[in-house]
């Protein structure tokens, strides 16, 4: 997939549906390139209330947890911000998909996520 660049040399790469942060560097020869493991979270994310009883709200990309603005049990509407999420010192809001009673909240200020993980529920 291609790389969303950024100005320093860091990217974020997505491989077969995992999100890869490189960092490139001038000079140098390359002789030989190895796989390694994803980066862990600082902080694991917890897991949140069962299937079917809400609606998972899952981070859209790699980076911290720069605030969480909604409450557990705060009613919101579609399009409110729920959290602010930090990746390549972009801030990105990550905002209701739908109408919803805020509900397990899995994560907060300064936590580390990965594509894909739940950061909380509306239900």
């Amino acid at each position: 997939a291609p790389a969303k660049a950024a100005a320093s040399g860091i990217y974020t790469v997505e491989v077969e549906g995992k999100a890869f942060v490189v960092k490139v560097s001038d000079g140098g020869d390359i002789s030989q390139l190895t796989a390694a493991e994803p980066a862990a979270s600082s902080a694991p994310v917890q897991a949140v209330a069962p299937a079917g009883a809400g609606t998972p709200v899952t981070a859209p990309l790699a980076g911290n947890i720069w605030k969480v603005i909604a409450a557990e049990g705060q009613t919101v509407a579609e399009g409110d911000v729920l959290l602010i999420l930090e990746a390549m010192k972009m801030e990105t809001e990550i905002r209701a998909a739908q109408a919803g009673t805020v509900r397990g909240i899995a994560v907060k200020s300064g936590d580390a996520v990965s594509v894909g993980d739940t950061l909380m529920t509306l239900a």
